[in-house]
């Protein structure tokens, strides 16, 4: 393996979504990834479907669809950890890696000798990463914590979806598990900052990471615009609290995006729509004017872009440098000339199925890029070849481990 992480081994006993893409991001740079599941059920998402990947006669296979999103270049490996003999097996493997990712709650690998501290006395070097719903201490440590509930607690939901007055009012969640995916991305950058830490020093350490923190970090610019006022933003459906026009636009067709960036994007808008007028208007010639009159432009834009089709809009702005875009269904994103130059759906050979569809990593780099070595594994697909190669159990251990129902 040549990629950036070849060197590396990392532990992922993490289940659903956050930790599993942590895992897959740092499996797609080359370390190699050993998942430890449960025997006979596996990662809770190897069961959420529909949908569920296709054999090549187009029957369902048992793989999710939602467990392959976040499961590429990983080993399968199942072991019992409730048993003392799958315990003294993770702590073997603990001592061979260099990176554990977990997501059990608050203690709970502790009664099984699996966490922080027990892991450390086997292999001081290592490096730890939980994540949990709130972190590793204050008063809601201890619950559960969940995509969809984060997103209400943490805000997000009170920024998303049409303001009140509109029809369909209401707060809204994103449409896909947005901060079990941020929280995946920061545990990644965490894991790699801790191991540079340690190639100069030598130390392991724990990272404690909670999808609460994650979300409210990434409130961003809202959050900024909320402790610099003292007032909470609203929800302004697709709209944007600090530029204007940046938001969905009717056209005879469809809809539009518009986003313009600048002064001067705006008045080359004005141009190709017929009103240059408006760039001289002191009540739009300026971003922080049109943001102060936004009640008076909005309308005026919606009733000229319905005047064209998306696509007469697209080609005529585009001509000019004006940014925008069409709402595409995931069958347009994937047919769209841009994601197929840049491969972002590949194919990987699956044994359940023949082949399985992926999307590729957004992570180019020029001499290490992300490899696709192995598709989301079957449970239990690599427990005799980790145990065996990694910890040197001969068949006749195997069989043993097998029979007694400790491996699967």
């Amino acid at each position: 393996m040549s990629g950036a992480l070849s060197h590396l081994r990392v532990l992922d006993l993490s289940r659903v979504l956050a930790g599993p893409w942590a895992g897959q991001i740092l499996g797609d740079l080359g370390a190699r990834v050993i998942k430890v599941e449960r025997p006979g059920r596996g990662d809770d998402t190897r069961g959420w479907g529909p949908p569920y990947l296709k054999d090549g006669d187009g029957g369902d296979t048992d793989q999710a669809a939602y467990y392959l999103s976040a499961n590429r270049n990983k080993e399968s490996v199942a072991i019992d950890i409730t048993r003392p003999e799958g315990q003294a097996l993770v702590r073997k493997l603990a001592a061979e890696c260099d990176v554990v990712l977990e997501n059990f709650k608050v203690g709970g690998l502790k009664r099984y000798g699996l966490d922080y501290d027990s892991l450390k006395a086997v292999n001081p070097k290592l490096i730890y990463c939980s994540i949990t719903g709130f972190g590793q201490d204050g008063p809601y440590a201890s619950r559960a914590g969940y995509d969809f509930m984060i997103q209400a607690l943490g805000g997000l939901m009170s920024l998303t979806g049409r303001p009140d007055g509109e029809a369909g009012a209401g707060p809204m969640k994103v449409g896909v598990a947005l901060t079990d995916i941020t929280t995946g991305l920061y545990a990644t950058i965490a894991v790699l900052a801790a191991l540079t830490h340690r190639d100069r020093t030598g130390e392991g350490q724990h990272l404690d990471m909670a999808l609460f923190d994650v979300q409210v970090a990434c409130l961003a610019n809202q959050a900024m615009n909320f402790l610099t006022t003292g007032r909470s933003p609203q929800r302004a459906g697709n709209a944007h609290p600090n530029i204007v026009p940046y938001q969905d636009f009717p056209t005879a067709d469809g809809d539009l995006i518009l986003t313009v960036g600048n002064d001067d994007q705006f008045a080359r808008f004005c141009e190709v729509a017929g009103h240059p007028e408006w760039a001289g208007d002191p009540r739009f010639a300026t971003n922080r004017s049109r943001v102060e009159h936004r009640e008076v432009l909005v309308p005026l834009l919606r009733q000229t872009t319905v005047m064209k089709t998306t696509r007469e809009w697209l080609d005529a702005l585009e001509a000019v440098g004006v940014p925008c875009g069409p709402v595409n269904t995931l069958e347009q994103v994937f047919e769209d000339p841009q994601a197929r130059a840049r491969g972002l759906r590949r194919e990987m050979a699956h044994p359940a199925a023949g082949t399985v569809p992926t999307v590729a990593s957004p992570l180019r780099l020029s001499a290490t890029p992300p490899q696709y070595r192995r598709p989301p594994p079957l449970l239990g697909e690599h427990t005799r070849e980790v145990l065996g190669d990694l910890l040197g159990i001969d068949e006749a251990g195997l069989e043993t481990l097998f029979a007694e129902g400790v491996v699967a």
